[in-house]
């Protein structure tokens, strides 16, 4: 496992990681989530991602009960929250500074941990003033509750006016972003995100560099029964699925035949070969999907410029 920096600062994170969305709860019990972190983590992943949204909060009760068992030391890994949707009633949601002090404060006791080393901004609040999401999560950082703060799917713009913010009140912009990226979704991170990394070099933790499970090439002839989605609560992945370029997926899976590797471990390391790619989280729903998934960095020196120039060119 290799490690990189995340943005521009010193944390090392690993360059891929494991994350709870979907699957913890809907799809891992307690004994399943704790035999895949370990297993990732012997692997050397470091990073574990987490949100008060997914399950409602009982993905991140579920991976504190798994981190508590497990008793690594807390200098050896990373875990990561969001905030935004933390209930129905208006004070559980947003990034007004009271929902984002509940909502870490909340986030502490289910991952039963100290404090927290990432803690994003799920999604953008037009109701709330960036100035006021800036002043809490540095609040927040002050306390010694969380170690970084960054973004999640929040456009260029936005990200721009946090920073001008950090600057004028001499506070702390965000180190990190965590959009959706892989072959099929592109722009927003290569086109939108461009001067942003030019410019403030925030490191990023990629999310579905699978497409949810499009690009494993499973779903040439319709969706599964067990893909997530077909999981309750997440219908809308299917809607995306008119939208979908399937003679893309087609070649991605020729190629990676040629190569001798899985269609799934070439998107992960398609996206790996982006230097602005901090970690890409992998998501999981057994042991034997997650080891597959791990050992495409065992692969990695195939994905050469030639190759990248035929995949983009798809």
């Amino acid at each position: 496992m290799e490690y990189r920096n995340l943005g521009n600062s010193g944390l090392k994170i690993s360059e891929l990681s494991f994350g709870s969305w979907v699957t913890f709860v809907n799809q891992l019990g307690q004994k399943q989530a704790l035999e895949c972190m370990a297993f990732a983590y012997e692997q050397g992943v470091n990073f574990f991602d987490n949100a008060e949204a997914y399950a409602s909060g009982d993905s991140e009760i579920l991976m504190g009960k798994v981190l508590n068992k497990l008793n690594w030391t807390r200098d050896t890994y990373i875990v990561s929250s969001k905030v935004f949707w933390g209930g129905e009633l208006p004070t559980q949601r947003g990034l007004s500074k009271k929902h984002i002090h509940d909502a870490c404060n909340a986030a502490l006791k289910r991952l039963q941990v100290d404090y927290i080393d990432l803690f994003f901004c799920h999604r953008p609040d037009p109701d709330t003033p960036i100035s006021e999401t800036v002043y809490a999560m540095n609040d927040l950082i002050h306390q010694g509750k969380i170690l970084y703060w960054g973004t999640s799917e929040w456009s260029a713009e936005e990200i721009k006016e946090s920073f001008k913010c950090a600057k004028k009140f001499n506070l702390r912009g965000p180190t990190m972003e965590q959009p959706q990226y892989n072959l099929l979704f592109r722009d927003r991170f290569e086109k939108e995100y461009k001067d942003i990394f030019k410019k403030y070099k925030i490191g990023t933790t990629i999310w579905s560099p699978l497409a949810s499970g499009l690009l494993t090439g499973k779903y040439n002839d319709g969706i599964p029964t067990k893909s997530r989605f077909k999981v309750k609560g997440y219908e809308w992945l299917a809607d995306s699925m008119d939208k979908i370029d399937f003679n893309k997926i087609k070649k991605v899976n020729l190629l990676a035949k040629k190569l001798g590797i899985k269609s799934s471990q070439l998107a992960i390391l398609w996206c790996l070969k982006n230097k602005n790619v901090s970690s890409v989280i992998l998501g999981a729903s057994k042991l034997s999907q997650l080891k597959e998934n791990l050992d495409s960095i065992k692969s990695y020196d195939l994905i050469t410029d030639e190759i990248l120039k035929e995949i983009n060119s798809y």
